[in-house]
């Protein structure tokens, strides 16, 4: 890989990627667009999750999809395009879970779990080692709760796995490179993790009405 990822870059890539997740990049919904098109179902919230990621994994690999991914590379940070866009693809589909879950994505609080989301299962060791339990579903009352220091920590974590995951294997684990074709990024991307960090996602913020 010609670029180095450091923890700077990858927190730049987050920053930059989140704010395109919330707000929506021309050619694909915003993450609370997306998620909206799933909470009309009479499924519960659960449901409506698992439905979002069954879609993400069939749809996301799809030249049509990632068509749409063109603006990833004018990302404002040197980091390879297929890294950006895998980046992008599964933190706008953990930010539409989060959404289905009742919670605000502006939330600063919010977004450092979705961004722990983002490493998969090594989500709970993050928040384990900040004392948070692996497993607990976030209610908006417990996400009120996380200080600024928290989400400082819980990024910095983040961004040291998504180093060494990224750093050490490139986007193996998580999507395989393709040429680039007609200046559009291509990928496939590797359901298993997509659906690993979908779960996670669901588990953290999907809490039943009852």
């Amino acid at each position: 890989m010609s670029e180095k990822i450091s923890e700077g870059k990858i927190m730049q890539v987050l920053e930059w990627s989140y704010e395109k997740a919330i707000n929506g990049v021309a050619g694909l919904d915003s993450a609370s667009e997306l998620a909206q098109s799933y909470t009309q179902s009479d499924k519960d919230r659960s449901g409506q999750a698992n439905s979002l990621i069954r879609w993400q994994n069939t749809k996301a690999g799809t030249s049509g999809f990632l068509s749409g991914l063109g603006g990833i590379l004018t990302m404002p940070v040197t980091i390879p395009a297929n890294v950006a866009s895998v980046i992008f693809v599964q933190m706008r589909m953990i930010a539409a879970i989060a959404h289905i879950g009742g919670h605000d994505i502006r939330d600063d609080r919010v977004k450092a779990l979705v961004y722990a989301c983002l490493t998969g299962n090594a989500a709970k060791d993050i928040l384990k080692d900040i004392g948070i339990v692996a497993g607990t579903k976030f209610t908006t009352s417990a996400i009120k709760k996380i200080s600024g220091e928290t989400i400082k920590i819980i990024n910095q974590k983040v961004g040291f796995r998504l180093v060494t995951k990224f750093g050490e294997k490139g986007v193996i684990n998580l999507g395989k490179v393709v040429p680039l074709v007609g200046g559009i990024i291509g990928a496939t991307f590797d359901s298993v993790a997509t659906n690993t960090i979908g779960n996670i996602a669901r588990d953290t913020f999907i809490v039943e009405q009852r």
